[in-house]
This record gives C-alpha cells, structure tokens and sequence, in this order.
C-alpha cells in the first residue's frame, strides 16, 4: 500500500494559488501551474522508484512457543535488506489479539546486508491461545512523499499456561536445603512429628524425655528417638472458577493467581511426601482428581490447571463443597482459593466451609486487593474522594468479619497480595505439617 505522506499534501496545496493565477492575473501564466503539478507528481515518481521495496525488506519472524502467565517473553523479529541498499527507518506494529497486550509502534533502522534485530514484548493477560496475527511495516521514500505500508501475516497461536517455570523457581528458592534428599525424598523435621525416624546418641541439651530406654539397655549407651512429620496425608486444592475470579488483579485474573498459588503448594506437597488433588467449581463441579503422589503427579497436576476455563457463572458453594466432602474418604486438608465482596455474599462460603470443617482441616485462601487498600488509607481531595474511601473502608471491614468467623468456626484464614500469596501458603502449609493438624 502506497500513500501520500504530509509533505506530499503540502507541496501539492502549494499549487493552488499558482493555479489561480490564470484567473486572477493573465490566462498566459498557466503554464506555471501546470509545471509545479508537474514537478510535484515527477518528485513523488522519483521517490518511489528510489523507495525500498517490499519485496526487498525481508522479514523472519520467530514466535516463542509458550507464554507464561504472569511473565513476559518477546516476538522476536529479524529485517533484512540486499546489500548496496540504503538505510532505511521502518516502523513496525504487532497485530496483537485480545489476551496479549497491546504494543505500541517500534523503530528500527534496516541497513542493507547488515540484519536488524527487534523484540516485542509479549504479554499475556489470561490463560488461553491468543494469536499473533500480523506485523504491520511503514517505512517512507528517501524524499519523504510517499509512505510504504505492508502486510506481514503471522497467523500463529501462542499457548498461554499456568507459571509452572516460576512456581519451580519460586518452591527451590523457599523450601530449604534441608528438606530433601535426592530431590524427592523428605528429611525434614527430625524432632517434630509423629512418625519414628531414627535413633541417636544422647548428648548434654537434647531433651530427655525422647529417651528410648529399651534401645539404650541393648546397646548399651543413651538413645533418642527421632520423629518426623508424618507424610501421605491428602491435600485437596478447590479452586473457585466463578466470575469474580475471573476478574483481573494487578493484570491477571484472580484465577490465575489461585492457579500458581495452588501449583506451588502442590509441588511442596508431593516434595514432602503428600498426596495432592485438584478440585475445581462454580455453579457445578468442573474438574476433580484423585489424590496422587509420585514423580507424574505434578505433571498431571500441571495439564489440569492448564485447561480450568474462565467461567461468568456465579459459584455454588453449596453443590461444589457438599460435593467435594462426599468424594473425600478419609480426613484431608482442604485448601479453598477462592474470592468473596461482603458478609452478605458470603454467607452460603461460610455456612458450607464450617460444614466442610467437622471433618477436614479447612484453609481459606483469598487475595488482598491492594488498590482497595490504597483508596481506603487515602487522604480524600473531594466529596467523591472520601465516598470512595468510605466504599472502600467498609469492605475491607467486612472482610475481615467474614475472616474472622470462619477461624471461630475452625478454619484456618490467609488473606494476602498476589505477590506474596504462594509463601504465605506454604508458610501455612509447613507450619500445619510440623503441628500434625491433618
């Protein structure tokens, strides 16, 4: 596509007064006219034919196979012109759809023979298959009339997926050396716990009353007894995929947040030995697995959470928990991503998760919403300013009073910012292992 650039249009409008002329002065003066038209249209000729070529600016783009959410990668691409050819400005434009980031027009400078490298930020917004579509080029002539723009379809689909590569970062950097063994097999907690480990030597300081006086009469010399956390116990994730955790904070969807939170506990579980289940919901079940440990299970794990839908339906905490109690047949820890506005919303969460508590160890998991905060410590400038505030005061007040009767009712409570809700789960996580709760 070839259009007139601004200077084009200027030089051209320059040619109306030449062309009244005739009119106003002597019908012998139209020549004038006639040659800057002339002029004109023969300089646009000239910087075509000088112009790069479409065909001449090669172009290699390279789509990176996965994104993961929450991260960023880039759409790399490669321009390239014949040697002996100009320098040339191009502005590139990516053709982005709706689950990536818009991005803004990038320069760059082709050169001939001499390859130019640019990357565009890709960033998703949700799970899903968003296409990068095209690449749009505008580059202009070297006397600046014409513009050259074109088309470079790129049609591909860019998987979307949970952060498995930051949750991996993320359990390596928090759980410490001392928890495993050969990657998998559990150290941890020696002293704590129910399940016998080992025997050791007593020396001055251990506590006395772990003595095993049996195994000290036989070898004859002081013995403790050594315990650990017990493992195999069952944790159960229901995540909530109704459509207000669909709604976006700090960028992604609620969900998305769960979804990572949830794939980091479910490493450390099955690092330290647990059985792990995926159980997901709003107004009906969509997805639940059976507890599973072993090398494949997060890898099982990791493919469910990957294909849990963005749902506008409203979430049925009492068909989804009642549900889920009748599959479980043995005492879990049941762990509730999930998100509420107010004490009446509510209402049916806490009635089924005090339910749901008789028999399992129970652990609620929303996130904080930081600009909620931000607007309620604020100092208002305005009557609207300070209605805001208000709104937003009285929010987070019944949140906490939603909070605060479910730990009356048993249940265990984390509240935290998307950042800082995966160690705050598995903080909670660990500290209920080494209390035996489960």
């Amino acid at each position: 596509m070839i259009l007139p650039t601004r200077r084009l249009v200027v030089t051209l409008a320059a040619g109306v007064p030449l062309a009244l002329l005739p009119a106003l002065v002597g019908p012998r003066l139209w020549p004038l006219w006639a040659a800057a038209a002339c002029a004109a249209l023969g300089a646009a000729v000239v910087d075509a034919a000088l112009a790069v070529r479409a065909r001449e600016l090669r172009l290699e783009t390279v789509v990176p196979d996965t994104l993961f959410i929450g991260e960023r990668d880039a759409l790399r691409l490669r321009f390239e012109l014949p040697p002996e050819t100009r320098a040339t400005p191009v502005e590139v434009l990516c053709d982005l759809d709706e689950g990536l980031t818009p991005q803004p027009v990038q320069p760059v400078l082709a050169r001939g023979g001499q390859p130019a490298l640019l990357e565009v930020p890709l960033v998703p917004l949700r799970r899903g298959e968003p296409r990068v579509r095209a690449t749009w080029l505008r580059w202009t002539g070297p006397l600046g009339l014409l513009r050259f723009v074109d088309r470079r379809p790129v049609g591909k689909r860019v998987p979307v997926v949970p952060n498995v590569r930051g949750v991996r970062q993320a359990a390596l950097r928090f759980m410490s050396a001392r928890e495993f063994i050969a990657g998998s097999k559990v150290q941890a907690h020696r002293g704590e716990g129910t399940e016998f480990d080992s025997l050791r030597e007593y020396l001055p300081g251990l506590d006395p009353r772990a003595l095993d006086w049996k195994s000290s009469a036989r070898h004859r010399k002081l013995l403790l007894r050594e315990h650990r956390a017990e493992r195999n116990h069952q944790v159960v994730m229901a995540v909530d995929t109704g459509y207000l955790m669909s709604e976006p904070l700090a960028g992604i969807p609620r969900l998305d947040h769960a979804v990572n939170a949830a794939l980091l506990l479910g490493f450390a579980a099955l690092k330290t030995g647990d059985r792990v289940s995926l159980f997901a919901f709003d107004e009906r079940v969509r997805l639940f697995t059976e507890p599973r440990s072993g090398p494949g299970a997060f890898a099982q794990l990791q493919q469910r959470t990957a294909k849990l839908d963005y749902s506008r339906a409203e979430t049925n905490f009492t068909l989804g928990l009642v549900e889920l109690d009748r599959r479980l047949r043995r005492r879990s820890l049941v762990v509730v991503l999930t998100d509420f506005v107010d004490t009446v919303t509510a209402e049916l969460m806490i009635e089924n998760l005090a339910r749901l508590a008789r028999r399992h160890l129970v652990l609620l998991t929303t996130l904080r919403d930081q600009g909620l905060d931000q607007v309620a410590e604020g100092a208002p400038r305005d009557l609207f300013e300070l209605n805001r505030a208000m709104v937003a005061r009285d929010l987070l007040r019944e949140r906490e009073v939603v909070l605060r009767r479910l730990r009356r009712l048993g249940a265990h409570c984390i509240e935290a910012a998307p950042a800082a809700l995966g160690t705050r789960l598995i903080n909670r996580y660990l500290d209920i292992k080494r209390r035996e709760l489960v």
